[in-house]
Parts: structure tokens; C-alpha cells; sequence
């Protein structure tokens, strides 16, 4: 079964992330192409990168990098959840991506932000980020405005209009990730048997 991780990309006290991924998750749950699941960043206590080696070596010195390393390879694809701060994605984010190189090559990812402007200047950060890392990234993405779609700020009611757009982006998302597999799994069987 295809695996989706829905990673919360804040780890802000009293952040909007975690309500917005858990409505992603819910518009999900009645899929049966795909297992969805929610990765919270706050749960590995990312520091600031300090791994020596460059990610892309994969020689992890640290138990949180390999906490967080088994983590995302065993994802198919992934759903970003992101704030926008300062017209970027958050630090938080952005850090954990960096950890990690392999692990999220031929992968799918996708795309879900708040903000005042619907946290649309992040997605255009996180889709250079991805495609340095090898991450396809599906066109349709989720744009939550923090004026109409959270109440005083903070609490979500997303409108009703955003129901088809989570539909397409996941049928987006399923149907990349699937089909990177055929690009990894050769890949996977040269290194078995090098």
C-alpha cells in the first residue's frame, strides 16, 4: 500500500499546522488507494543541522538523524503543511528537509499552506527546495488564507470551496508516488546486489 506522510511543518507553540493537518488527514480517510499518516516535527526535537557529513553521503552520526531518516523512507510521498513566515516556509521546516537527502529522492510531495496570503510565497520556497532533493511535487496545492479560513487567527473552518482541490491534489499525489516507485525499486535492486 502506498504510504503518505502529512508532516506538520511547525513547531510554533501554539501553532495553526496541526488542525489543518488533521483535516487533510480526514479528508484522506476514506481513500483506499493510499495510507495516510500524520508526522509531527515537534516529536523529533530537531536541532539545528548538526550532522557533519553532507545528507547526501547518508552517514548519520546522530540518533535524532536516524530517528528522522527511518522515518521519512518509509513514506511513498509526502504532504507539506506549512506556515508562511517572513514569505518563506518556516525554519523548522526547512531544517528538517535538510537533514535528510536520499531518503526523499523520487518521492511525491505536496503542497498545503496558511497564511495571509495563504501561505503561497512558502509553496514557492519548498517547491526549490524539492526539486534540489528530487521530490516531484504535484501541481495542486491547498492555500488557506488566515483572514477567512481560520476564525480570529486561529481556529480552523476551512470553506467549503477547498473540498475539490484537497480531492485532485491527493489523486495527484497518489498517482506520482505510485508511479516513482517503478524509478526506485530498480534502483533499490542495483544496490542489493552491488
Amino acid at each position: 500500500m502506498t504510504k503518505i506522510a502529512i508532516i506538520i511543518g511547525s513547531t510554533r507553540p501554539g501553532r495553526n499546522g496541526q488542525a489543518v493537518a488533521e483535516w487533510v488527514l480526514e479528508q484522506a480517510a476514506s481513500r483506499t488507494d493510499a495510507q495516510f499518516e500524520i508526522v509531527d516535527l515537534k516529536d523529533f526535537d530537531l536541532p539545528h543541522l548538526d550532522e557533519a557529513a553532507p545528507a547526501a553521503f547518508g552517514q548519520y552520526a546522530n540518533e535524532h538523524t536516524k530517528k528522522w531518516s527511518a522515518t521519512i523512507a518509509d513514506y511513498d510521498g509526502y504532504i507539506f503543511v506549512t506556515p508562511e513566515y517572513n514569505h518563506s516556509t518556516s525554519g523548522a521546516l526547512k531544517n528538517a528537509l535538510d537533514y535528510l537527502y536520499n531518503e526523499w529522492n523520487n518521492k511525491a510531495a505536496a503542497f498545503v499552506s496558511y497564511g495571509s496570503l495563504g501561505g503561497a510565497r512558502a509553496v514557492e520556497h519548498l517547491r526549490l527546495v524539492a526539486a534540489e532533493l528530487q521530490l516531484a511535487t504535484v501541481r495542486q496545492q491547498l492555500a488557506f488564507s488566515l483572514m477567512t479560513d481560520f476564525k480570529d487567527f486561529s481556529t480552523f473552518t476551512p470553506a467549503e470551496y477547498h473540498l475539490p482541490g484537497v480531492t485532485t491534489m491527493l489523486d495527484q499525489l497518489v498517482a506520482w508516488a505510485e508511479a516513482l516507485r517503478t524509478v526506485r525499486e530498480p534502483a533499490a535492486e542495483e544496490q542489493i546486489a552491488a
